[in-house]
């Protein structure tokens, strides 16, 4: 090792920035166990590299049985340049390698939660391979848009979740599904988000399809959605381009959760918002004609806001909340109909507890005296209940006795059968006006 060698390790210190110190150091390891290696060679050595003139010697070493050195000699073999000149090469090459790496997984250690752009490589069903220059980024399944195609040779903008240090470098994984892409890319078109003027408060995402964000402003001369959206749309409209056609609601942050909620149903209109803390539901009532709207297709909105408000959302129409409120809709009690120890019939609730007369169940003066309405009559009773919750009247009881009854004898035999279903003798007795059990 001479001058040249030391002028070329001072060269790599500068275009790769690896100290010649740290190349000394190695090599001087590396000289160590190839001098080991030789057959006369003592059990303790070290290496020593001159610094100005690259002269190598081995200095042999002799220890106590404490460890202390007792004796030093100058143990260099006489071929010892040409194994130097070797092991340079192997170590100085091992060593550019190591801090490219390292240097690599600098770079990109702290970007987690940053965008980065790269160049589509590889696509099978495991991942896909992004050429992010220097390095290589990994797009899992798991992280993909299903419905999005990713054709070779195309640019990507995705979002890094980690950063891995492995033995051949950082892997990087990157991601088209989380919600702080959106975020990312929203802050490389507005620039009032990046001033700090303009916060982003919260996103709610379904990729692919759908994503709900809720921007507030810290100017009171600043209106954030429309900060947002941009001129004509067109900033809102480059983050969709980059999202492949994913539709991107923008609504403004409120501290209200009533009108939170109110704005994060967008688009749909709505007419009253019940906050429930004591449950976390927001009952949200809506025009007739605006119920599907809010809900969306396969509840996709209602989710959306839930998601972005926090709150769990109760969304009804104003018809669905007026039967409610007036009690128009119809309950049905689940139960049977048995009889007695006395051989009366009394209705026997599904979840137990003490059994109700007929009397009690709204089957009160001539009623009373015989059985309740037939199974046929319940059914018919049932099918006769529209939307409002309507019922048939049941058909008439057995008579007590043989003697003043007008009943068919049809009914009189139907009355003898099996006993009515809950839902009929109940919606009998609603109809009566009594209350069904």
């Amino acid at each position: 090792m001479n001058s040249d060698m030391m002028e070329a390790l001072e060269n790599l210190e500068r275009e790769k920035g690896i100290s010649v110190e740290s190349l000394l150091q190695a090599l001087a390891d590396a000289l160590v166990t190839a001098y080991k290696r030789r057959p006369d060679a003592a059990e303790e050595a070290e290496v020593e590299v001159d610094v100005e003139t690259g002269d190598i010697r081995v200095i042999a070493q002799e220890l106590d049985e404490e460890g202390n050195v007792v004796r030093e000699w100058d143990d260099t073999p006489s071929d010892f340049g040409r194994i130097a000149a070797q092991t340079a090469k192997q170590v100085i090459l091992q060593r550019i390698r190591e801090f490219e790496r390292e240097m690599k997984y600098e770079e990109y250690a702290g970007r987690e939660g940053d965008i980065v752009t790269g160049i589509i490589q590889q696509t099978d069903q495991r991942y896909t391979l992004l050429d992010l220059g220097k390095v290589e980024a990994l797009l899992p399944q798991a992280e993909q848009v299903q419905n999005e195609r990713y054709e070779h040779g195309s640019r990507l903008k995705a979002y890094i979740v980690e950063v891995r240090r492995t033995a051949k470098g950082p892997q990087i994984v990157v991601s088209r599904t989380h919600p702080g892409l959106v975020k990312r890319l929203f802050e490389l078109e507005v620039p009032e988000i990046v001033d700090g003027v303009v916060d982003i408060k919260a996103i709610a995402r379904e990729p692919g399809h759908r994503t709900k964000i809720a921007v507030a402003s810290n100017d009171g001369n600043v209106d954030p959605v429309g900060a947002c959206v941009g001129a004509r749309g067109s900033r809102v409209r480059m983050v969709v381009n980059e999202l492949r056609g994913e539709k991107v609601d923008i609504v403004p942050y409120n501290d209200d959760p009533a009108e939170f909620v109110m704005k994060a149903l967008a688009p749909a209109r709505v007419r009253e918002v019940r906050i429930h803390p004591e449950t976390g539901t927001a009952e949200v009532i809506v025009p007739d004609f605006q119920l599907s709207l809010a809900i969306g297709k396969e509840g996709q909105n209602a989710r959306l806001a839930a998601r972005l408000t926090g709150w769990r959302v109760d969304i009804k129409s104003e018809t669905q909340l007026h039967d409610e409120e007036t009690g128009a809709a119809v309950e049905y009690a689940e139960g049977e109909w048995v009889q007695n120890e006395s051989g009366e019939l009394v209705w026997q609730p599904a979840e137990g507890g003490e059994t109700i007369s007929a009397e009690a169940a709204g089957y009160g003066g001539d009623a009373a005296a015989g059985a309740p309405a037939p199974a046929e009559a319940g059914s018919a009773g049932e099918a006769a209940g529209g939307p409002e919750g309507s019922a048939a009247e049941p058909a008439a009881p057995e008579p007590a006795t043989e003697a003043g009854s007008d009943v068919s004898s049809e009914a009189g035999d139907a009355a003898a059968a099996e006993p009515a279903p809950a839902e009929a003798q109940v919606a009998g007795g609603a109809e009566r006006g009594d209350g069904g059990a």
